[in-house]
C-alpha cells in the first residue's frame, strides 16, 4: 500500500513540474509519439513479412522457422504500446460519450478532467508495476518455452513506456483544458478523428 501511495504522490508531482514545461513537455511528447508510431508501423510490416516466411518455409519446404510463434507475440506489445499515447493524443480510443456530449460545455469540461485525472493515475501506477514486472523479467533472464528462447524482457519493458507515455499525455491533456493559452494548437484539431463540439 506505502509502494502505491509513493507512486500516486510522485504522479502529481510531475503532473505539477509539467505545469511549469507545458510547450516544451507537449512538442517533446508529440516528437516521441511520431518516432515511435514509425517504429510500431515497420514492426507491424516485420511481422507480416516474418508470417509470410515462416508460412512459405513450412508449407513451401517443410522447414518451419523455430520460435516463430513466440517471436510474433513478443513483438505484439511494441505494436500496441508504441502507439496508445499517440492514438490517445488523436482522440483515437474508442470511447462511449454519449451521456457526457450531451452534458453543458463547462460541465463536460469538468468531467474531462476527472476522467483524464483517474485515468492518469490509474496509467501511471500500471507504469510503475509494469517497470517492476520488467526489471524482474531481466533480472532473471526469462525467456520463451522453446528454442531459440526469446527474451521476454524487451517486450515486458515496452508495456510501462507505453502506459508511462499515455500518464503525460493525460496529464498534458488537463493542463490543456485548465490553462488553454499555454499549449500549442491541439492535435486533435488536425485529426480526421475528431468530432466538433
Amino acid at each position: 500500500m506505502t509502494e502505491l501511495l509513493t507512486v500516486i504522490v510522485v504522479a502529481l508531482v510531475a503532473a505539477g513540474a509539467l505545469a511549469f514545461v507545458t510547450t516544451k513537455a507537449e512538442l517533446s511528447l508529440r516528437w516521441l509519439e511520431d518516432s515511435l508510431i514509425l517504429v510500431a508501423t515497420a514492426i507491424i510490416l516485420f511481422v507480416m513479412a516474418f508470417v509470410v516466411a515462416e508460412v512459405v518455409m513450412r508449407y513451401a519446404f517443410n522447414s518451419p522457422i523455430p520460435g516463430h510463434l513466440e517471436g510474433a507475440e513478443l513483438l505484439l506489445p511494441m505494436i500496441v504500446f508504441f502507439g496508445v499515447s499517440y492514438t490517445q493524443a488523436r482522440d483515437g480510443h474508442v470511447g462511449m460519450t454519449f451521456v457526457v456530449e450531451a452534458l453543458p460545455p463547462k460541465v463536460r469540461r469538468i468531467t474531462d478532467i476527472v476522467t483524464l485525472s483517474v485515468s492518469g493515475l490509474t496509467c501511471a501506477v500500471l507504469a510503475y508495476f509494469g517497470a517492476k514486472h520488467a526489471y524482474l523479467a531481466w533480472d532473471y533472464d526469462d525467456v520463451t518455452m522453446t528454442p531459440p528462447y526469446w527474451y521476454v524482457w524487451p517486450s515486458a519493458a515496452v508495456i510501462p513506456i507505453g502506459y508511462l507515455m499515455l500518464a503525460v499525455r493525460m496529464v498534458l491533456q488537463i493542463l490543456q483544458k485548465v490553462m488553454p493559452d499555454r499549449f500549442p494548437p491541439p492535435i486533435v484539431d488536425l485529426s480526421d478523428l475528431h468530432v466538433s463540439e
